[in-house]
């Protein structure tokens, strides 16, 4: 469902002719009516009536920046049996729910992949959102993030310009998009910055929080990293270990990381490691808590030390391992280990 010219079989089906078939009911025609509308708000609360809760689909709606991974992240999607629909009007979300709704179960999953070269329907797509919390629809938005560098090598190297920039430089529809998407990027459960992901990466990602049977309450991803290299732009929470002494000034431990058990003692047996591990654990199991009344199902933790191989890395695993036994399911990621 997500190759190019499916969907270009797909879309005419949603623009019917201005006078359809009279054979047709009533409902059909309402729904050609709205899919003509470049993107006017289809209603589909008469139409969900009377439908199980039960029978409603799994929705995950995929976005982001162009060349960023989403058609990867879709693709994944489709290969763990999800019913995959490219470009689709944001509009038309509701009705594609509705539908799969009468499926009689043979669409229990749906993702929905929303970009720039839908952006004449964008302005639609809170008023979907709301309609679909309305109708007690569980979906999540999953937003594909990467850096300009990576984002301008990545065009330049496929020679095509960017939807948004018109006649200016990729960098100028690179900034026209990451303005226009700034809202829906906030209101993501998940973010996930591809800028140092190749696409085997991405896919594990996206397996790792899709693959499993039983959806957990909350999902971790654990991440130590280098200042130095930049900030994680994924992160929701950041810890900074700098206030802890550097092992890079112990000759006999400058060549390990915090994987070491030389490394990890040395680090845990400084002088307010230990509160800090205990305190922080406490403070996440109360943030936790929260993200779960609002429906947020992901959550990334960056902790930061100067080079991302020692302290960063020792606190990381011992977090990890504090939220896995509290039942979190969490992924540990050390992004700048081995960089030196």
């Amino acid at each position: 469902m997500t190759e190019h010219d499916q969907h270009a079989e797909e879309r005419p089906a949603l623009n019917q002719p201005d006078h359809p078939d009279p054979r047709e009911s009533g409902e059909d025609q309402g729904r050609q009516q709205a899919a003509q509308d470049n993107g006017a708000q289809v209603s589909t609360g008469s139409e969900t009536a009377g439908i199980p809760e039960a029978a409603i689909p799994e929705l995950v709606i995929i976005s982001g920046m162009s060349g960023a991974g989403r058609s990867t992240a879709a693709k994944c999607l489709e290969d763990l049996g999800w019913f995959v629909v490219d470009n689709l009007p944001p509009a038309l979300i509701p009705t594609m729910v509705e539908l799969g709704a009468r499926s009689q179960g043979n669409v229990a999953r749906i993702a929905v992949v929303v970009d720039v070269r839908g952006r004449r329907f964008f302005d639609n797509l809170r008023e979907s959102l709301a309609d679909l919390e309305a109708k007690n629809v569980t979906r999540r938005i999953v937003f594909l993030e990467s850096s300009d560098e990576a984002l301008v090598r990545r065009f330049e190297s496929v020679r095509r310009p960017h939807p948004l920039q018109g006649d200016g430089r990729i960098v100028d529809g690179i900034a026209a998009e990451r303005e226009l998407l700034r809202e829906l990027r906030g209101d993501a459960d998940l973010v996930i910055d591809t800028s140092s992901l190749n696409v085997h990466e991405l896919r594990a990602k996206m397996d790792a929080q899709f693959a499993g049977e039983e959806e957990p309450e909350l999902r971790a991803t654990v991440m130590s990293f280098g200042f130095k290299y930049g900030l994680p732009v994924d992160a929701d929470l950041v810890a900074d270990m700098r206030f802890l002494p550097n092992p890079h000034w112990v000759p006999e431990l400058r060549p390990y990381t915090g994987l070491n058990e030389e490394v990890a003692a040395y680090v845990f047996n400084q002088p307010g490691a230990k509160e800090f591990l205990d305190r922080y654990a406490e403070l996440l199991r109360l943030i936790a808590a929260g993200y779960r009344r609002e429906g947020k199902r992901y959550v990334t933790i960056a902790i930061g030390c100067t080079g991302g191989k020692h302290r960063s890395v020792a606190m990381s695993e011992k977090l990890a391992a504090r939220l896995a036994a509290e039942g979190v399911e969490t992924v540990v990621v050390h992004r700048d280990m081995g960089r030196e």
